[in-house]
């Protein structure tokens, strides 16, 4: 079976127009192209797809079974191709639903507020905001663009590196004033732990500091939870230690809510991603979405 990536989508209109002028002589000259031309082109559309789409005779040309259904959705793609040109034709202003998935902490504190202001550029622009501590699918889910934090899995997606991010080790000034302020790793991995369940090793934290040394330090189990948000609460509540990102707490550091542990040590920087899926054509409403969140990262 074909792919995308294997066919010349030029030729879908070339396919098209045959279908709809009923021959390849109308066909080219509704296109401007001279016969020998469209007729090279439907040869080439079938060898891409290894499909039959076209009986040919002497003076017409007939649709198979197969013909029938790619041409309908031949007519799709170029039917949003079109509808891409004119928004763009409107001035850029956007139209239609932008579905985007992001991990819950992010999306509350990062693409939340860029969405805002980019529906204020474009007031006809629909948002649907996904939030899930999981790897969202965004062709089965519907979703146009999806926001990874951390390393990404093979796939066949476009990806666009924004920021990057690290974990800090942290804890409430009231555990720190009952535990102690901790002067060694012997000392944070005797701690009781707060971790994130997601992960693929909750209890395991690799650290490493401005000379590149690195340390890895496993945790005993103690409050584990399935979302950074609560895990956040928890290190807030005086539950424990916790390995979080530095832009989900970094605030809570800067007015003492939290305590950074081991300041010199945070986890290798990872990589803040926007995923989307992999075409010739990037949707517009993708393409703004990201540039908007890229200056919106920017300016914060």
């Amino acid at each position: 079976m074909a792919s995308a990536s294997e066919v010349n989508l030029n030729r879908l209109a070339v396919f098209v127009a045959v279908v709809e002028a009923g021959s390849l002589t109308a066909a080219g000259e509704r296109l401007g192209i001279a016969k020998t031309m469209v007729s090279t082109h439907m040869q080439r559309l079938e060898a891409e797809v290894g499909a039959s789409l076209l009986v040919r005779t002497t003076r017409r040309v007939s649709v198979t079974e197969a013909g029938r259904a790619f041409y309908e959705a031949s007519r799709q793609i170029l039917g949003i191709a079109d509808e891409a040109l004119q928004a763009l034709d409107q001035g850029g202003v956007l139209h239609g639903t932008l579905r985007v998935a992001t991990p819950i902490d992010y999306g509350a504190i990062v693409v939340a507020p860029a969405l805002v202001a980019l529906r204020e550029q474009h007031p006809g622009l629909h948002i649907e905001l996904v939030s899930a501590d999981r790897l969202v699918n965004l062709v089965a889910e519907g979703v146009d663009v999806a926001i990874r934090i951390g390393t990404l899995a093979d796939s066949s997606h476009r990806a666009v590196r924004l920021s990057t991010f690290s974990r800090w080790l942290v804890a409430s000034p009231a555990f720190v004033a009952a535990h102690g302020n901790p002067t060694s790793f012997a000392d944070v991995t005797a701690l009781p732990f707060i971790g994130t369940a997601v992960l693929p090793t909750p209890l395991t934290v690799s650290l490493e500091n401005r000379q590149g040394k690195k340390q890895t330090l496993r945790f005993s189990a103690g409050f584990l939870a399935d979302t950074a948000p609560a895990c956040r609460a928890a290190a807030l509540a005086g539950g424990g230690v916790s390995a979080l990102t530095d832009f989900s707490i970094g605030e809570d550091v800067a007015q003492g809510r939290l305590i950074r542990l081991m300041p010199d040590w945070a986890t290798p920087a990872g990589g803040i991603h926007a995923l989307f899926p992999s075409a010739r054509y990037t949707p517009p409403k993708v393409r703004v979405f990201i540039d908007a969140l890229k200056a919106h990262l920017q300016g914060a």
